[in-house]
């Protein structure tokens, strides 16, 4: 039988995950092997340097650039307050002194002699990083992290916006294809996570964002609307640093496209339970797909380990595929000719026969498929 290797989207009801929770540079770790963690715990924390402000001294002061350190009231390093005078002219025979307000609080940075300026910098910034999931430490990373080991379903979509929440999953429509709409989303539902079918409007996923909603699981959004909520076109898919309030997370593509019954299932199967969600997308070098993740309470019940690398696609795989003109459509696949195909492009490439749901076959670049991975 032909096969293939193609990435993997995983829709896990039971599977082994560990996740890397690490500092974006050298720190503290504060936990150790075998510790048992909740999400909300910090296993990592650092600061990062302030802003920094600088300061023509010798222009405001109408000094030469060599008197400046000597016109200094305050020493390197030393803290100083918004308003504090922090520098002073000598004057003429004790008058017509000048002198230099700090315009914020934090610390003197630098003096020049050679330049006149001054350096200011503001208070550093505290980085913290959270478990993200219940779990068990299985590796600490010296000064930057820790690896928690979970026992989980897992469910990844194929495109998210904003990053990481946490809530208790709440499905709000009746069945995959129902659209969710802006008079199913309540106060209650604050903080939680909730689920829909086949679509969300702007108007309604703004109204998600207003009612602090934590996250949205649907099958599919309009593209157009990404563009007019962030300002600017998505292009390549690298998302999570948005700061929009909820995140959200398609897990089908873009239109009005039914969530896959698997996943509707499985979302509902766990309807009242917590999880933690990301919306962290990008779909070139180093995939990083949106997810949302369902720890279980007895984390020491693991289920199949999943190696996303080397996932074999054959004849009869279910797949999706991520680009257009067919993007985030699923099929099944019908066939994995052998030979080289040339495509409108010129190029040739290895294809498959992809048969979709609504019983259309066409013939796709491997390339631009993803294989489902079900238990």
């Amino acid at each position: 039988m032909s096969r293939t290797y193609t990435p993997g989207l995983k829709v896990l009801h039971n599977t082994t995950v560990r996740k890397v929770r690490q500092l974006p540079l050298r720190g503290k770790v504060n936990l150790a092997i075998g510790d048992i963690v909740k999400p909300d715990r910090v296993v990592a924390s650092t600061h990062i340097p302030g802003n920094v402000h600088m300061v023509n001294a010798a222009i405001l002061m109408n000094v030469e650039p060599d008197a400046v350190p000597e016109c200094m009231l305050v020493k390197i390093d030393a803290p100083i307050s918004k308003g504090q005078i922090i520098a002073q002219s000598k004057g003429f025979f004790g008058l017509f002194k000048s002198h230099i307000k700090s315009q914020i609080d934090g610390t003197l940075g630098n003096v020049s002699g050679i330049t006149g300026q001054i350096i200011l910098n503001e208070p550093p910034i505290p980085i913290e990083v959270d478990a993200y999931t219940s779990g068990k430490v299985v590796e600490v990373i010296p000064e930057e992290g820790v690896v928690i080991e979970t026992s989980a379903a897992i469910i990844q979509g194929i495109l998210g916006i904003a990053g990481e929440s946490h809530g208790d999953i709440e499905v709000l429509t009746k069945n995959a294809s129902d659209e969710l709409t802006e008079d199913m989303i309540l106060d209650s539902h604050a903080g939680k996570i909730i689920v829909g079918g086949s679509f969300i409007s702007l108007d309604t996923y703004k109204k998600a964002i207003r009612k602090k909603v934590a996250a949205v699981v649907v099958g599919g959004f309009n593209y157009s609307d990404i563009t007019t909520l962030l300002g600017y076109p998505l292009g390549v898919a690298i998302t999570g640093s948005e700061d929009i309030g909820t995140t959200l997370v398609i897990t089908e593509g873009f239109g009005k496209i039914s969530m896959a019954d698997r996943t509707y299932s499985l979302l509902s199967e766990h309807n009242g339970d917590f999880a933690a969600i990301t919306g962290a997308t990008q779909i070139r070098a180093g995939v990083i797909r949106p997810e949302v993740l369902i720890p279980f309470p007895d984390s020491s019940d693991h289920g199949m380990v999943f190696d996303e690398t080397g996932v074999a696609t054959t004849e009869g795989s279910i797949v999706r595929v991520i680009r257009a003109p067919h993007f985030g459509r699923v099929g099944k696949v019908k066939s994995l000719p052998p030979q080289l195909m040339k495509m409108e492009s010129e190029t040739m490439v290895r294809v498959a026969e992809i048969e979709f749901e609504d019983g259309t076959v066409n013939t796709i670049p491997r390339a631009n498929l993803e294989m489902i991975l079900t238990d």
